[in-house]
């Protein structure tokens, strides 16, 4: 941030680094906020950029008076979302899809809520912002075992929240998507969209590396509900995953702009922090133009992850062809924004897994330009889309986390490539034959039956998907 060209002045934060953001003692943020306000001499917008900081920030919105202009939240509201518990309940209660989920209450239904959900299973710490640095505890695990999943349970001491199982998803090239929004009081939005993360990094599980614009009603439709439940005002950024049936489940909701919110920039320029600012100050908001297609790149990021993965950014990908959507659309989507629904969010969705080839076949085609290969419609990707890009290039202003990545990566893959020439298998009792199969297993999109003994420890996702 201090080589950013956007930057004019920085401020110190508060004494004691990340101890200044203790949600549960936000007396430093509240003196360290107060001092800045003095300095800028105006009232002035605050955006938080994480969720801690989000969390922190709605404690002493109250306190901080006329210093700062803040949206507007019931008391609460983000440490409410961003709690992973809490928010599998908010799922549930309003009929949001989101994998399934169990909380279990000691070592025991750790190890039988793993095995009933099928293993591997996806291990989450409710409230990550809680873990202790130098722990060795990440807020995600992939847990292979029973017996792994009680041992996790039995560190809820140490982590100071609730251990979470749910429900493994498979990542694939058409599974990660996300929404990002910017709402007024009561929920309502000032700009929205959907897209789909093309790359990330790490591969398969971490952040958007490339990101597309595409409109997708069951996305949206889940987007604007729960904002408008929670009467969510200021900017969210909500990750789902597309599952086995084609069903887009809630995995994760983030009380502030994601990495990639550049991405929804409409045609004037708009983009999600400018219609908050506009909104906050008084201004009028101006109806957006939406631009979908628009793409959103991080450099050093998609480099990694396109070799890691062996994928390019720009590249050949099935037809897009429209189907009726199984749930209903946003109110106003096929003749424009309405009441209630995101501005310049368009209809249209591809089909599920489950839906007919001849309702796909009848649908018509949102874009033109494509071509018929071996395997059936392919969509390439128009040239003057592909000028539509926004830029992250973050090795530019601090080039020691790129290079460190770097070296990362190649001693990772150096270290695969000795274990492949010994035959050794990564994870002990999974050989390398069986490594390269099941990817095909997955491709297929078949739901393999549940075991009748234990299974052996699987492979992570990463690796599976980009063999």
């Amino acid at each position: 941030m201090g080589r950013s060209r956007y930057l004019r002045a920085v401020h110190q934060g508060p004494d004691g680094g990340s101890d200044g953001l203790d949600p549960d003692a936000p007396e430093a943020l509240l003196e360290c906020l107060a001092g800045v306000s003095e300095r800028i001499g105006r009232p002035a917008v605050l955006v938080a950029m994480d969720d801690l900081s989000a969390i922190a920030v709605a404690r002493i919105a109250p306190r901080l008076g006329e210093r700062f202009r803040i949206p507007h939240q019931p008391d609460g509201l983000p440490a409410r979302v961003a709690d992973k518990a809490e928010l599998s309940r908010l799922c549930a209660r309003w009929d949001i899809p989101h994998p399934e989920t169990v909380i279990p209450a000691s070592g025991a239904e750790a190890a039988e809520a793993a095995w009933g959900l099928g293993l591997p299973t996806v291990a989450k710490w409710s409230r990550p912002w809680l873990l202790p640095a130098g722990s060795g505890l990440r807020s995600t695990t992939l847990v292979h075992s029973a017996a792994e999943a009680r041992r996790l349970y039995e560190r809820s001491d140490e982590a100071g929240c609730r251990l979470l199982l749910q429900r493994f998803l498979p990542a694939g090239p058409d599974t990660d998507w996300f929404f990002h929004g910017a709402f007024t009081r009561g929920g309502h939005p000032l700009l929205a969209g959907s897209g789909r993360k093309e790359l990330s990094w790490p591969v398969r599980t971490g952040l958007t590396a490339v990101g597309r614009w595409l409109p997708d009603p069951a996305v949206e439709e889940a987007g604007l509900r729960i904002a408008e439940r929670l009467g969510y005002q200021g900017i969210l950024d909500l990750d789902f995953r597309r599952d086995e049936r084609g069903c887009f489940r809630l995995v994760d909701f983030n009380p502030r702009p994601g990495a990639q919110f550049r991405l929804f920039t409409d045609a004037a320029g708009l983009d999600v922090v400018q219609a908050m600012y506009l909104d906050l100050t008084g201004q009028r908001v101006p109806e957006p133009v939406p631009r979908p297609g628009r793409v959103f790149v991080a450099e050093n990021y998609a480099l990694l992850a396109a070799v890691r993965g062996r994928q390019l950014p720009f590249r050949r990908e099935p037809s897009a062809r429209l189907a009726p959507s199984r749930r209903a659309p946003a109110a106003g989507a096929d003749a424009g924004p309405g009441p209630g629904a995101a501005p310049g969010v368009p209809a249209g969705r591809r089909p599920g897994p489950d839906e007919t080839p001849a309702a796909a076949a009848a649908a018509p085609v949102p874009d033109p330009v494509g071509a018929v290969g071996p395997a059936g419609p392919v969509r390439v990707v128009p040239q003057r889309e592909r000028g539509r890009v926004e830029a992250a290039w973050f090795a530019t202003d601090d080039p020691k986390p790129f290079l460190a990545m770097l070296a990362a990566f190649l001693g990772r893959g150096a270290d695969k490539g000795a274990r492949v020439l010994r035959r050794v298998p990564a994870h002990g009792r999974r050989t390398a034959r069986a490594v390269v199969r099941a990817p095909r297993q997955r491709a297929s999109g078949l739901t393999p039956p549940a075991p009748a003994a234990p299974p052996a420890a699987a492979a992570e996702p990463d690796e599976l998907l980009t063999r």
